[in-house]
């Protein structure tokens, strides 16, 4: 489903301010070996690399990597770009300074074993560095939007959401990492409600996904386009006759591998 839609686009309009606050929290230095688990099209890699880093940009949607390509030779950037499932890294232990993932792992439904792999794939005293939807910020009630059109989850697997809960991270990790967390927020922007329905609509691969699988039911069409847009309109925090604002609370996770 990520390779639907447009996700540069998406990624370029909405959340891509976000990579430089993740590689700057990381400490991202010239010289040092990074990991960009699910990457997309590059958001969090390509500002490792310019910040002189030796990156890896990874992602279990390898169509993503063509945008990703094209945004680093326009900066004159070299990158690796490698499939890869976060639940099941290809890369030998301890072969990573720095392993990072910006709003992209916690996608991966089985988060004990993402957990797992990025401990594994990080070097002793290196650091895991994550940016992560929390359950109480505005992510929450945009999934549940979408909640009822999809198939139920598989034993085992859990929301993204939770990644952003200190608790669920202390967890995940146990004292394999000294960690420190903290909050933070952004925000997305659109001419109207409805242009941010629209917009999600066009270039956000789950979003197109679901609406695909309704396709034969215009009834459920209809149903979540007025969810949707119901959700767009509560949420818009901005002034009336001004264009849409959409605050998202995040948790920032940065640890050191002991």
């Amino acid at each position: 489903m990520w390779s639907l839609g447009d996700y540069q686009t998406f990624a370029a309009q909405l959340v891509w301010e976000l990579g430089p606050v993740l590689v700057q929290a990381a400490g991202v230095r010239p010289g040092q070996r990074v990991l960009d688990i699910a990457t997309g099209t590059g958001n969090a890699a390509l500002r490792a690399a310019e910040a002189g880093a030796s990156v890896v940009a990874s992602d279990l949607t390898p169509e993503h990597f063509v945008a990703g390509h094209e945004v680093a030779r326009d900066k004159g950037l070299a990158l690796e770009w490698v499939e890869a499932d976060a639940e099941n890294l290809p890369f030998a232990g301890a072969a990573f300074d720095i392993v990072l993932s910006c709003l992209g792992a916690i996608f991966a439904p089985r988060h004990q074993r993402v957990a797992d792999e990025m401990v594994r794939v990080c070097k002793q005293r290196g650091t895991i560095a994550m940016l992560n939807f929390t359950p109480e910020g505005l992510a929450a009630a945009f999934f549940e939007v979408f909640a009822p059109y999809m198939p139920p989850p598989r034993a085992g697997d859990l929301p993204p959401i939770l990644w952003g809960s200190e608790d669920h991270v202390a967890r995940l990790f146990g004292k394999r990492l000294a960690l420190r967390t903290t909050r933070g927020s952004y925000v997305e922007r659109a001419r109207s409600p409805q242009a941010y329905v629209d917009f999600f609509k066009r270039t956000f691969g789950p979003v197109v996904a679901i609406y695909q699988s309704l396709a034969d039911t215009p009834q459920l069409v209809a149903e979540l386009d007025r969810a949707f847009l119901k959700f767009a309109e509560n949420s818009n925090t901005s002034a009336p006759g001004e264009p849409a604002e959409y605050r998202y609370e995040y948790l920032l996770v940065i640890g050191e591998k002991l």
